[in-house]
């Protein structure tokens, strides 16, 4: 089902509380920050940043913005106040801020994919060696109250989405391999070394594919959008596949969980420029929203 439409290349779909959504439009034309209605028709944009990508909303009711085109960590109001909180780490400039979470520790979590948009899809359009230029995708730990911020991994092929399941174990994935990657907990906000959890590429397909936003559901299974592949990828608690979730369009690129009892997903889908929906079995496991 189609829960909204004229949605311009959305990305990072958020459930709130009353049923209204948010999410970002990345297309050159919008470059902004929206709020939908309940029922996905009514839209208003809070803010325009330049080319948005991952959101994460805080318990003090910020919303939090990996931008992109001029790579930087952004704090919003729901009135359209537009705050820079950070756009380097240790003199190490961003690239491509792609997702974020908040972890179980009160710390936000963000991916950088490693490359500029601009040199990844100069003109919008994907470069012809995508599969071999040299990328450095990174993942960051953030204190959102004092502003530190530290580099917990590094050498990613592109670096995408990011999650945390319920024990508090880390999860982000690569979308040039299709790789899941885990890191165990180990307290304090440190974590164990990277290794593989799954994989979420079909290897019937061709042509550039691979893992997005994710998050995990109630029962512990992740939902991983799989862009380019036109689906969601279910993958089990021990990192197998379970199913796929096949969408009208083929570049999907986030999943939310709907409220405590809808069992829904909404998946945000650039092909088409659209929301879809779908009922599954479970709801979500609740997402963190940082320190107090």
């Amino acid at each position: 089902m189609i829960f909204a439409t004229d949605v311009h290349e959305p990305e990072a779909p958020v459930c709130l509380p009353d049923g209204t959504l948010l999410c970002t439009e990345m297309a050159p034309d919008r470059g902004c920050v929206s709020h939908l209605g309940a029922d996905g028709r009514s839209k208003r944009i809070i803010a325009t940043t330049g080319r948005p990508n991952g959101l994460a909303v805080d318990r003090a009711g910020f919303i939090w913005v990996a931008e992109s085109k001029t790579p930087a960590l952004l704090r919003l109001t729901f009135d359209g106040k537009v705050e820079t909180i950070l756009t380097e780490c240790a003199g190490e400039r961003f690239l491509f801020p792609n997702d974020l979470a908040f972890g179980p520790d009160g710390a936000l979590y963000m991916t950088d994919s490693g490359i500029l948009k601009v040199e990844f899809s100069p003109g919008s359009r994907l470069r012809d060696d995508w599969d071999t230029v040299p990328i450095d995708g990174r993942v960051y730990r953030i204190d959102t109250r004092t502003r530190q911020i530290r580099r917990l991994d590094h050498g990613f092929r592109f670096a995408n989405g990011i999650a945390f399941d319920s024990a508090g174990n880390l999860y982000v994935n690569e979308t040039l391999t299709g790789n899941v990657y885990r890191y165990d907990a180990q307290g304090d906000g440190a974590f164990g070394p990277r290794q593989v959890f799954g994989n979420v590429v079909d290897p019937t397909g061709q042509g550039y594919r691979g893992p997005d936003g994710m998050k995990f559901a109630a029962d512990g299974k992740l939902y991983c959008a799989v862009f380019g592949q036109g689906d969601v990828t279910v993958l089990g608690t021990d990192g197998t596949l379970v199913r796929r979730i096949k969408l009208a369009g083929r570049r999907p690129t986030n999943v939310a969980f709907g409220l405590a009892g809808q069992h829904r997903i909404y998946v945000t889908e650039v092909e088409h420029g659209q929301i879809e929906t779908f009922e599954v079995e479970t709801d979500g496991l609740p997402l963190l929203n940082g320190a107090a």
